[in-house]
């Protein structure tokens, strides 16, 4: 049975890859991964493959389990992972709920750790992964300082799974998308902390770029010349400049 793996399909940018992966790959079963049951089961109507919904919060470990059992009972080849459950918060790092934060961990650095490592024995040569990172994985960011910490983690662990997995032929992609309207900010804005927003993205449209990249097997992906030449820059630049900056944007 040839599947593909989504999490966070519920909303977002899993919900519009699991509509691109559909129209991309033929497959016997999409495996659609979020808290919210009902929002997956809506996924069927607008796709060819299966769709089966696993009602998982991937912060909490018994989940992993969950999904462990299935693969062992299923014995699926996973064709594509995407990892893009997450979520932001903006604001002051010692003025924010700790248990929020905590559980941003939990979800951003090791539910993705945990669904990665658990599929792995069942990803066949040629197939692909792909992390949701973030455009703030290149640098520090100040007032989204846990959220951005746990996406250049993301990055760094893409990045170099891609070289250990380069053996058995399994594409390694990080997303690195800029601000995108989606229900993200929902979650994310606690308060007027970051007021400042450069340019936005539609969900589709950096969905679109990552397909096409991954087409080409490509290990980062980003949406637009702007963003891609900010990258550049940041790297260039001394990393004090860059938060600086940042920090003059947002009137800190």
């Amino acid at each position: 049975m040839n599947i593909a793996v989504i999490t966070g399909a519920s909303s977002g940018m899993g919900r519009d890859f699991v509509y691109a992966i559909d129209k991309e790959f033929t497959l016997d079963e999409i495996w659609v991964i979020a808290r919210r049951e009902e929002r997956l089961l809506e996924l069927q109507k607008d796709c060819r493959a299966k769709i089966r919904p696993i009602a998982l919060d991937l912060a909490v470990l018994e989940s992993y389990e969950v999904y462990r059992n299935l693969l062992e009972e299923l014995k699926p080849s996973i064709q594509v992972l995407i990892n893009a459950a997450g979520f932001g918060l903006f604001g002051d790092f010692s003025q924010m709920d700790l248990d929020k934060q905590l559980n941003l961990i939990d979800l951003n650095i090791k539910g993705l750790t945990a669904i990665t490592h658990i599929s792995l024995p069942y990803m066949p040569v040629g197939s692909h992964l792909l992390n949701l990172a973030s455009n703030s994985s290149w640098q520090p960011v100040p007032y989204i300082n846990v959220y951005g910490s746990s996406k250049a983690y993301v990055m760094n662990f893409s990045r170099a799974l891609e070289m250990e997995l380069k053996k058995r032929k399994i594409h390694v992609m990080a997303i690195a998308p800029h601000w995108i309207k989606t229900e993200f900010f929902n979650r994310a804005v606690q308060d007027d902390t970051i007021k400042y927003y450069d340019r936005f993205y539609t969900s589709q449209q950096v969905v679109n770029k990552a397909m096409r990249d991954l087409r080409k097997r490509k290990s980062v992906s980003i949406m637009g010349f702007p963003v891609r030449m900010q990258v550049l820059l940041v790297k260039l630049l001394p990393v004090k400049w860059v938060m600086g900056i940042w920090c003059k944007q947002q009137g800190k």
